[in-house]
């Protein structure tokens, strides 16, 4: 398995988007060129949004991105570790768990003191699992957790 950055291996930005909109945002009605637009972002030349992606060869199994806010409800939060995505057919594998520990590297190799996450409430022991601390429980019925550098 590799994990690379979306703007070293772009030809994955269509089934990033993909799962990212089937997940989160095609339930609210968005449609997939919005969010193809938005992880466009993830290509630029700044170091935040950035978009990692966990693949053998050219076979995806995952991604998690850093953006700058993830909760409108907390706007000074920033910046934020946000959609985790494993296929289904590779979870349970620790995929999920080696996105998040380097986007956490990352983050934190650029000068980031502090990252925030949300989760829903039966998530958040996962990522507590994987050293984050819980911040505050049922922010618009998600939890917030956060990791220092």
């Amino acid at each position: 398995m590799f994990i690379s950055d979306l703007r070293r291996e772009p030809g994955f930005i269509d089934i990033v988007a993909d799962r990212i909109w089937r997940s989160w945002w095609q339930p609210k009605g968005y449609p997939l060129a919005y969010i193809h637009g938005r992880l466009e972002e993830n290509l630029g030349a700044t170091p935040i949004p950035f978009a990692l992606i966990a693949h053998h060869g050219a076979q995806f199994l995952g991604t998690v991105s850093v953006i700058a806010s993830d909760m409108d409800e907390r706007p000074a939060y920033s910046p934020w570790i946000a959609a985790l995505w494993i296929d289904p057919e590779h979870r349970n594998q620790g995929i999920g768990a080696a996105l998040v520990d380097a986007a956490t590297r990352s983050a934190f190799a650029m000068g980031v003191e502090r990252l925030y996450l949300c989760a829903v409430p039966g998530k958040s022991g996962y990522y507590e699992r994987l050293g984050w601390e819980m911040l505050e429980r049922d922010v618009a019925g998600l939890d917030v957790l956060s990791r220092q550098a």
